[in-house]
């Protein structure tokens, strides 16, 4: 059986290289999301800031990092987490002196080893270093991976499905509960981004012709289309889950 061991991105800079390219490859057709404004003004800097949070799982034979997480510190008294979601995470991240607890905005492992059950393995591991760095909680805006099948249904009515033996329909929130997570809400904005048609024209390959909701590949939701200002706005629910 292979063995994995944990690292960081703060262990060396080929570590760091590794993680990002495993990253961007994981989000390539989800590269949308990377010009939500929280993404572009401060995503960067924080896992650079706090890059001993950034962990990652390393092959023990080949050496290869198979998996990375991305996971940013803030403050928060406990009140009931927001509608925005990850954008609002990594906004107060990033104006956070004294963070108490953290949040984890994303877990990425390369297509070819999937299902392996790394992905599970790098959430214990983020829940062990961040209990030893003395954060006292921690919370993730969970992107529920098969809502992209079902993007005309409601984030609210799509938390509520159930397999036959009462998990969660979604495998990913399925992990998440299996790793001790809690499902605690929805949260409808949690990635926003609003930029005009040309932007979207570009990345999708073709033109909008009529206003809107559109359905595009990968997205958990409609984009809402507006011809006569000339933008499109996506907005992406996600759902929050915490962690003991």
């Amino acid at each position: 059986m292979p063995s994995f061991s944990v690292r960081s991105r703060a262990d060396s800079a080929e570590i760091r290289k590794a993680a990002q390219a495993i990253e961007q490859a994981a989000w390539a057709r989800l590269g949308f999301l990377n010009f939500t404004r929280s993404h572009y003004d401060h995503y960067a800097a924080l896992l650079d800031r706090y890059s001993h949070l950034q962990l990652c799982l390393v092959d023990d034979d080949s050496g290869y990092v198979v998996a990375a997480s991305s996971c940013v510190p803030f403050d928060w008294d406990g009140s009931p987490l927001p509608e925005e979601g990850w954008d609002w995470a990594v906004e107060r991240a990033s104006r956070s002196t004294n963070p108490n607890a953290a949040c984890m905005l994303a877990i990425s492992v390369p297509e070819v080893y999937r299902s392996r059950g790394l992905a599970r393995r790098l959430i214990h591991a983020v829940r062990q270093r961040v209990e030893e760095a003395g954060l006292t909680a921690l919370v993730a805006p969970v992107r529920p991976s098969m809502k992209s099948r079902h993007p005309d249904v409601s984030i609210d009515d799509y938390t509520g499905w159930r397999d036959d033996g009462g998990r969660h329909y979604d495998s990913w929130m399925r992990s998440h509960e299996s790793c001790g997570g809690q499902l605690i809400g929805a949260c409808h904005r949690s990635m926003v981004v609003d930029e005009p048609l040309g932007f979207w024209e570009a990345f999708l390959g073709h033109r909008f012709d009529r206003n809107g909701a559109h359905i595009i590949p990968g997205a958990l939701a409609p984009i809402e289309v507006d011809l006569e200002k000339g933008r499109a706005r996506y907005e992406e629910p996600n759902v929050w889950f915490r962690y003991a």
